[in-house]
């Protein structure tokens, strides 16, 4: 027979594939994508949240037992770590800019009562300010920001 008569047909392709609807594997990544964003965002809020309050608990016991400052250092430093506490825990336009009385009733909506605003942890709101403290026990004020840091969450 001649290549000409031959009943053939020609060469036909499949039709395009459309992009509706996707592979399984299209659907897995779009529903793995954002869980795993999510899971890393609070793996990581969880892991920085307790670091700060470790670290700051650790800093609190070598404050506690630091013989070569004074008090009012030892309370100028404990001021200072109670408030980056505070800022690593809430947001910092909530608590960097609190100071005197503000800054104490923060600090006592962690703990029961209002031992920062009536009770020893009232001389943190202003001993960076102050010349000279007199003689005054530092105990109750470290065992007070102890319980705070321990309240922290």
């Amino acid at each position: 027979m001649e290549p000409q008569k031959l009943p053939l047909k020609d060469i036909h392709l499949p039709d395009a594939i459309g992009w509706w609807p996707p592979a399984i594997g299209w659907w897995i990544i779009a529903v793995l994508i954002p869980l795993l964003c999510w899971f890393v965002f609070w793996l990581y809020k969880r892991v920085t949240r307790k670091t700060a309050v470790k670290t700051a608990k650790k800093i609190l016991l070598t404050l506690k037992q630091d013989s070569s400052l004074d008090d009012k250092a030892k309370l100028a430093e404990l001021s200072a770590l109670m408030r980056r506490v505070a800022i690593s825990q809430s947001p910092r336009e909530e608590t960097a800019s609190l100071t005197g009385q503000t800054w104490l009733e923060y600090l006592d909506k962690s703990v029961q009562g209002s031992p920062f605003t009536q009770g020893p942890g009232k001389i943190l709101a202003d001993v960076h300010y102050k010349k000279s403290i007199a003689a005054l026990d530092i105990a109750p004020v470290i065992k007070l920001c102890e319980t705070w840091l321990k309240a922290q969450k």
